[in-house]
């Protein structure tokens, strides 16, 4: 990661931990939750605020840094919680094969101001800020999307 891409994450982690600690204090804003999950190797809770995206009818989690932990722990796990505000609830992740990511990366990218294209070139996972430069299969490649869906009962 080079020297700006590594700027970029260091300020990401920094406003992370405000939007963690003003979900559990209750407060939810935009997209964000809390996504929590086993860690792949300790197997305690991890907890991470990211932006569950309604795209195409669902809802998706969609990598925005290379080697992102919690991409690791999601894969493992397949299983965990969403928090926004005082809610939570029990999920499974399915992560899409990378030929179906491409429409919902375009759509992501499309309908979300310019600096959602932007953040992939700058992270080093796109080439191209415009929707189809994200959508490529090059990109696609290298950007995991999960399908979010309510957990089944006894699982």
């Amino acid at each position: 990661m080079d020297t700006k891409a590594a700027g970029y994450r260091r300020k990401v982690n920094t406003i992370n931990r405000v939007i963690t600690a003003l979900q559990r204090a209750g407060l939810a804003f935009g997209p964000m939750q809390l996504l929590t999950v086993p860690g792949r190797r300790s197997g305690e809770p991890r907890t991470f605020p990211l932006a569950v995206l309604k795209v195409q009818g669902g809802e998706y989690l969609i990598q925005a840094f290379p080697k992102a932990a919690w991409v690791a722990n999601v894969r493992a796990a397949k299983e965990g919680t969403l928090s926004r505000g005082r809610r939570q609830r029990r999920v499974r992740f399915v992560e899409l094969p990378v030929a179906e990511r491409g429409p919902v990366l375009r759509e992501v990218v499309a309908g979300g101001p310019p600096s959602v294209g932007r953040r992939y070139v700058t992270t080093g996972l796109a080439e191209s800020p415009t929707p189809d430069g994200v959508a490529a299969a090059a990109a696609a490649g290298r950007i995991a999307v999960f399908r979010v869906e309510a957990a089944g009962l006894g699982s």
